[in-house]
């Protein structure tokens, strides 16, 4: 009886919680933007810390991306006669699933964390509870513009991944493994649909909304007192990063059954 309440209930009420607040967050957002009552500076206050504390981690986590998948390809494209179809192999390879990945982990390592943290140090000194005394709404006034600003950084992180991230897997495999320019730009352009960047995109302003929802949800429920905060951030960041890979899955899954890519 005390594993179930402290493991599966547990977990079912902490996913029912993100849900929850998901949703209003979102109800939330049309109602204030309609209204004109959007907290407009704190989103820029937060998406610039979130940019700042997330951009430059994710810049240098780009490159050796999309060198390491250059590599990979580019020696597996050549096993099999095929190294004319290395850029394309990279190229989608980083659009597809490196470019929102990699952002939305830096993001829920860097920027999640750090919005856990200040909800959770907010919450230990009864800040959140002086809010809802006063009557003005938690989640208009903390979640709604981080939820804002995290879709917006992940969008821009993830456009910035793919660029990074095929720029070097082009140099490295033009000047290291001594690849035909041309035949890599030709090829990905070949592969590349407009729906790959949609999914891509599709994909970050989701991840962006998960790690944003995740991290209020644990700070906004934290409790013990400062060994509580650390805890909270752990959950986060360990939480953020299974939802990550399951919603990827499942987005990348639904995605080839939609859409299945036919030959030439």
């Amino acid at each position: 009886r005390g594993y179930l309440r402290r493991h599966p209930i547990a977990a079912l009420e902490t996913v029912g919680g993100q849900f929850v607040l998901g949703f209003r967050a979102v109800q939330y957002l049309f109602i204030d933007v309609f209204t004109l009552r959007f907290p407009f500076v704190e989103f820029v206050r937060q998406a610039a810390f979130m940019a700042s504390a997330s951009a430059l981690p994710t810049m240098f986590v780009a490159v050796p991306i999309g060198v390491t998948l250059s590599i990979q390809f580019g020696l597996l494209a050549g096993q099999v006669g095929a190294t004319s179809l290395a850029g394309a192999a990279s190229g989608l390879a980083v659009i597809k699933q490196g470019a929102p990945m990699v952002a939305a982990l830096l993001m829920a390592s860097a920027a999640g964390s750090a919005v856990c943290a200040d909800l959770g140090s907010r919450k230990i000194r009864d800040e959140i509870d002086a809010m809802e005394v006063m009557g003005l709404s938690v989640i208009r006034r903390l979640v709604v513009p981080r939820l804002v600003a995290a879709v917006v950084v992940g969008l821009a992180l993830t456009g910035l991944v793919c660029f990074v991230g095929f720029l070097s897997g082009y140099l490295f495999n033009t000047f290291v493994m001594n690849g035909t320019p041309g035949s890599f730009v030709s090829t990905f352009a070949s592969f590349a649909t407009i729906g790959d960047f949609v999914l891509t995109m599709i994909k970050a302003t989701v991840f962006g909304a998960i790690v944003a929802i995740v991290a209020c949800q644990k700070g906004l429920s934290t409790r013990g007192g400062p060994a509580g905060v650390a805890n909270s951030v752990n959950a986060t960041v360990v939480a953020s990063i299974l939802l990550l890979m399951i919603v990827n899955v499942v987005f990348t899954q639904v995605y080839v059954l939609l859409f299945p890519r036919t030959g030439f």
